[in-house]
């Protein structure tokens, strides 16, 4: 499982990994079996990792508040029904991951795999600076706009964690392997990456 901060490069090592151990990259296909498994268009599933749809918010709180009726009596109004994604992705990432030969990119993998035997949970990150600069070098926008950029991308990242899950705050001890790409390249990553998931 390879978790990564925007700008780190994590897309990359990722798939030089997969390509070094011979290992199918996973990424939007969680997303297209949720999607499958619910029913639903894979954009909606993609849309419940962001955030929660304020209409859904809503129609959920007023769900939980009593309705006057005419007579006095209060009546509950039917709760609006929803998929849980949450769970389904879970379970997406489970049977992944013991289809096996694989490396999982986002998703939050490294929390729900954890204790899972024969599975690598890897934080690739790089300082905001650099990624930032990065950005800048990558999208064309300027130094200003790639910190704000970097700054949601972080909080959207830790929301994440917490509503998927209820994880307040993202630890070291999350992963077997945290590894900084301020000065290594994506191709030397990716080689202690190999190194340690084969044992050497």
């Amino acid at each position: 499982c390879i978790s990564r901060s925007l700008g780190a490069g994590g897309e990359d090592v990722a798939r030089a990994v997969a390509q070094q151990l011979g290992f199918r990259y996973v990424d939007d296909e969680i997303v297209l079996k949720a999607a499958e498994g619910a029913g639903v268009s894979p954009q909606s599933v993609a849309d419940a990792e962001i955030a929660q749809p304020l209409m859904s918010r809503i129609l959920m709180a007023l769900s939980t508040v009593p309705v006057m009726a005419d007579a006095g009596v209060a009546i509950m109004p039917p709760a609006y029904p929803s998929v849980s994604y949450t769970k389904l992705i879970e379970e997406v990432i489970h049977q992944t991951a013991h289809e096996g030969n694989v490396v999982i990119v986002a998703h939050g993998a490294s929390i729900p795999l954890a204790g899972m035997a024969g599975v690598l949970r890897v934080l690739v990150t790089a300082s905001p600076q650099v990624r930032a600069q990065r950005i800048v070098e990558r999208d064309g926008v300027d130094e200003k706009a790639a910190k704000k950029t970097v700054e949601a991308s972080d909080k959207a990242r830790q929301q994440y964690l917490q509503r998927f899950y209820d994880i307040s705050q993202e630890l070291p001890t999350h992963f077997d392997l945290t590894v900084n790409t301020d000065v290594l390249t994506a191709d030397q990553v990716a080689r202690v990456i190999v190194a340690t998931a084969q044992g050497g």
